[in-house]
């Protein structure tokens, strides 16, 4: 059984404990958090401190290894703390028992792959993403690190996605697509061009909002 600890203790936090547990036998035994108090119990689970804590808690033995459930609405957040504690102290990688991964897919570490997704052969995932409920990723595409994929997300074969993208909820992106680093896709976009410039896209076929 592997102690984890999970930063940010807000909804993403949570959900991403209760997929451990219950699809485990590794446990969440503590959350660090900026904005709880220490001592706070949150679903059994206690904050036991800030980010400033996490190395001299880890020195003290009281967890084994690291993951960051903090939002999409905090990008930069996310990709601080991973470079900042990866050298450091180890990363979990949860991916849930319901995804179907191919034993040729390389998957980063601290990446959370939550139920029911499909990782097919030769995709690369890099550090610290998180793929939400039933998103499929075809063959031979790569997602980059700190990318945020939201359900029920479809990507075709030889797409490549560059760290820091957000891409929504029913996204769908064909075949030989290439997206550029901190893009953004709204729901239910359709990508069928190369993305080149970075922002927000949303409609079918996408086109740039901002």
């Amino acid at each position: 059984m592997k102690r984890i600890a999970i930063i940010g203790s807000a909804h993403l936090g949570q959900q991403i404990a209760h997929h451990i547990h219950t699809d485990t036998e590794d446990k969440v035994v503590a959350f660090f958090d900026d904005f709880q108090p220490k001592g706070t119990i949150i679903n059994s689970i206690s904050v036991i401190g800030g980010t400033n804590d996490i190395l001299e808690e880890y020195s003290k033995n009281s967890f084994d290894e690291l993951l960051i459930g903090v939002g999409y609405n905090h990008m930069n957040t996310r990709k601080m703390l991973f470079e900042k504690y990866n050298n450091d102290i180890p990363f979990y990688k949860f991916i849930h028992s319901s995804c179907y991964v191919d034993p040729s897919a390389e998957i980063g570490a601290g990446t959370v792959i939550y139920p029911r997704c499909v990782i097919d052969q030769n995709v690369k995932i890099g550090n610290n993403v998180l793929i939400n409920i039933s998103s499929s990723i075809a063959h031979d595409t790569t997602i980059g690190t700190h990318s945020f994929v939201s359900p029920c997300v479809s990507m075709a074969g030889f797409v490549d996605i560059k760290e820091q993208c957000i891409i929504g909820i029913n996204s769908i992106i064909i075949d030989n697509i290439s997206i550029t680093e901190g893009t953004r896709t709204g729901g239910g976009t359709v990508v069928i061009k190369n993305i080149e410039e970075k922002g927000l896209y949303v409609g079918n076929p996408a086109r740039f909002i901002k």
